[in-house]
């Protein structure tokens, strides 16, 4: 038997203009739109649809806006019929996730990335923190790297396994130039620094995770309708108590994507349906496993073509 996933993107996969031509031709997609700005009080939409792009890729715009235009795709999606038996995000993709199944509303979901990017953007000074994406490195060495360089001090850690030989580090930025040149001397091909505002998903976030939990505490829960595959363990989880423990943890800790998608090849998933801005999630996954189906949803156009694709193959 067949089965689907929808994953959902993160950081990075933003760009002006995104959902807007859907959502001026499809009313009840604009009203995700119209319900961002009303949630958080400022004109997110008009951010979205007409820029300017640096202040887009602020983290406290970008989280929300990404979440935004990834539902309002989805609902339109999925009035196709098509069903996810899991579903999964990478870094804040994984609230898109968990908006998708049901455990928390789209307003608290906006709401709650809007206080994590703000958190996140605040809990480093600027420049004090850096990310850099290995290519080329098994995890196994470069997290004797990272291990060797956070005890001489300088603190860095894995932050995003992507997929086989694409590894993100992240840390204090001296901690990620020394593993950087260290990962070089251990054989990666290559060392690119990445073009982000502070070092997340590394120890240096634990300050944003113990201010994220007091919003998390404030917004209603449920347990998921779709199993969520979790981004710090890699595992399908339910509960809405744990996936609270998760996000709190997810802020310092790995964001297990090269694992995620295994596991859910492992429990059957054969088609991959990435929703969202951006094929990101997309060419991550062919890295990982060429074997399985993947398609992309990122408009209209788009979202037909797939819709059509699954029919033809009665999925």
């Amino acid at each position: 038997m067949n089965k689907i996933a929808f994953v959902f993107p993160g950081q990075g996969s933003q760009a002006v203009g995104m959902g807007k031509d859907i959502a001026e031709k499809h009313a009840e997609v604009m009203e995700y739109f119209v319900k961002a700005d009303k949630r958080l009080e400022i004109p997110l939409s008009q951010l979205i649809f007409e820029g300017p792009k640096e202040e887009l890729t602020v983290t406290y715009n970008t989280q929300p806006a990404l979440l935004t235009t990834s539902i309002a795709l989805l609902d339109f999606f999925q009035k196709s019929g098509i069903k996810a038996d899991f579903v999964a995000g990478h870094s804040l993709g994984e609230y898109t996730a968990l908006v998708a199944a049901g455990v928390i509303s789209f307003e608290d979901g906006v709401y709650a990335v809007r206080k994590r990017g703000e958190f996140m953007e605040n809990a480093v000074p600027n420049g004090e923190g850096s990310m850099a994406a290995v290519l080329g490195l098994d995890r196994d060495p470069l997290l004797t790297v990272t291990n060797e360089v956070s005890e001489s001090g300088f603190p860095v850690s894995l932050a995003n396994l992507n997929s086989p030989g694409q590894i993100v580090i992240s840390g204090s930025r001296k901690g990620v130039e020394l593993a950087g040149a260290k990962a070089k001397e251990a054989g990666a091909k290559r060392v690119l620094p990445l073009d982000v505002s502070g070092p997340f998903h590394s120890t240096l976030m634990r300050p944003a995770a113990e201010q994220l939990l007091g919003v998390l505490d404030g917004l209603e829960m449920n347990d998921a309708a779709i199993p969520v595959v979790i981004n710090v363990t890699a595992e399908p989880v339910s509960s809405a108590s744990e996936i609270k423990d998760k996000l709190i943890e997810q802020l310092y800790s790995p964001v297990l994507w090269e694992d995620s998608v295994m596991k859910m090849i492992a429990l059957g998933v054969d088609t991959f349906i990435e929703i969202g801005p951006g094929k990101v999630l997309s060419g991550l996954i062919k890295k990982i496993d060429k074997t399985v189906k993947i398609y992309s949803v990122s408009d209209e156009e788009s979202a037909q073509a797939v819709i059509d694709a699954l029919k033809e193959e009665k999925i």
